[in-house]
């Protein structure tokens, strides 16, 4: 039999007082008198102490026993503000998270740890928003902490990204007065295969930023407004990045001119227009960013000034407006000689090459080449060894036609078992000028045959010309 007493509660007074318990003077199962014998609390006294919360106790009768236990008060949401600071004294905080585009701050959404293990599933412990489940993609938060070893960053480049970082950050923080003009983008623009992006990475990795990457393939969608949509939630991320983890955070976009450029005889979009335009808008005021474009609403926090650097080979393809000075710092990069020889050392010298040797290198082959081309000879280098082991460990025997035994290469490669460990190998400069001289003919006849010559027929002089800084 349940003898437990029935208690509601009684409305709060007309100044919201604490909720206080009414106690029926009887048991409601068997009487006062009943067999279960249970002491009925004669009064209720409460207490309220100095955090807020208040306490009652029930006086039991002939005074043997007290049962005490402690009452939060019935706060409102509504009353509540940041705990980290609001836009304003006094704010409500729900009305200014509300009022948040986009928050990564998960610990006061819906969350696993707020709601009963049933409604989370396999997710226990898993710290993520369970609203929509925007917040558990991806964008490309990148750390570089995958990049292991010991490489070079040229000086020049360093100084370049490093103070176009610093000169924003400082410029968000009200260092700098309001008649002088930061320019937002840094345009890093070069030849192919110069180590562009693999730099700005390494500058990255040295100055301790968490960047959100976006590719050129980004740049154009199907439907009309989504790249332009997406550059300016990857530039909330960024700014809710630096302001609620804080950390040093920039957005990086990889060849832009790709994406961005204007070409003879290619068809200028409406995504390539729009993408053009929010990328000036963020220029002209990059702290009154708004997911989809809105009405900025005056009482909102300011966005936090997140500086944007591209990539890309050649920049006078892009909108002019959007590379004059005051919204884009252009950083032409080239390697010098002394720039080549430490990148290239750094790359062989595990393989036994010296200063001198990569000096020799250069001299061979000339400065034009690409830092790729490089790269791509020592790769080379290991082409016997695994043409050794194909031959002698798996297909016993050439690699030709007739040989049946070249099936079990594709079952090894794709069951990623049995494969070989190659040893480190003592590189010569004569082994690696065969593999460069065989990289140098099979550009030049790329460059000498043209075979689209005889396949296309050449295209009269229609469409937009390349606009250029004039344009």
């Amino acid at each position: 039999m349940d003898h437990r007493l029935p208690m509601t509660l009684a409305g709060c007074g007309p100044l919201g007082g604490p909720r206080v318990p009414r106690v029926p003077r009887v048991c409601g199962t068997c009487g006062p008198c009943g067999p279960c014998r249970l002491q009925v609390p004669r009064a209720v006294k409460v207490t309220e102490n100095s955090d807020g919360t208040y306490f009652y106790a029930f006086d039991a009768d002939e005074g043997k026993r007290d049962t005490s236990k402690k009452i939060s008060e019935m706060r409102s949401s509504w009353g509540a503000t940041d705990a980290v600071g609001a836009l304003r004294e006094g704010a409500d905080y729900l009305y200014e998270l509300g009022q948040a585009d986009l928050s990564m701050n998960v610990d006061t959404a819906q969350n696993s740890r707020n709601l009963d293990s049933l409604f989370t599933g396999k997710f226990l412990g898993h710290q993520s928003d369970i609203a929509d489940g925007s917040l558990r993609k991806e964008y490309d938060f990148r750390t570089y902490e995958n990049i292991v070893g010991d490489y070079y960053v040229a000086p020049r480049f360093l100084d370049a990204v490093a103070m176009h970082i610093v000169k924003n950050f400082l410029c968000d923080s009200g260092w700098f007065d309001k008649m002088t003009r930061v320019p937002l983008l840094l345009g890093i623009w070069g030849g192919k295969g110069q180590g562009k992006t693999f730099q700005t990475e390494l500058t990255f990795k040295k100055l301790g930023v968490e960047a959100v990457v976006m590719s050129a393939g980004e740049l154009e969608s199907d439907k009309a407004g989504y790249p332009g949509f997406m550059i300016r939630e990857r530039y909330l991320k960024a700014a809710e990045l630096s302001r609620v983890r804080g950390k040093l955070s920039c957005f990086l976009i990889n060849d832009a001119d790709a994406g961005l450029g204007h070409y003879e005889n290619t068809q200028i979009t409406v995504n390539n227009q729009i993408v053009t335009g929010t990328l000036m808008s963020i220029c002209d005021d990059p702290n009154r960013v708004t997911l989809y474009n809105t009405e900025w609403q005056e009482d909102k926090r300011p966005t936090r000034r997140i500086p944007i650097i591209l990539t890309g080979n050649d920049l006078s393809t892009v909108f002019a407006p959007l590379l004059r000075d005051g919204r884009m710092e252009k950083f032409y990069w080239k390697p010098s000689r002394e720039d080549l020889v430490e990148i290239l050392w750094q790359m062989y010298k595990e393989d036994g090459l010296t200063r001198q040797d990569c000096m020799f290198m250069l001299d061979r082959y000339g400065e034009q080449q690409s830092l790729d081309f490089f790269g791509a000879m020592r790769a080379s280098a290991y082409d016997q060894q695994i043409r050794d082991w194909i031959q002698n460990d798996v297909i016993d025997g050439s690699i030709s036609e007739e040989n049946a035994n070249l099936s079990e290469l594709g079952r090894r490669l794709v069951a990623r078992k049995d494969l070989p460990t190659f040893e480190p190998l003592q590189l010569r400069l004569d082994e690696l000028f065969v593999e460069g001289d065989r990289l140098v003919r099979e550009q030049d006849m790329v460059n000498e045959l043209r075979l689209a010559n005889d396949y296309y027929k050449p295209q009269r002089k229609l469409g937009r010309s390349m606009i250029g800084l004039a344009g």
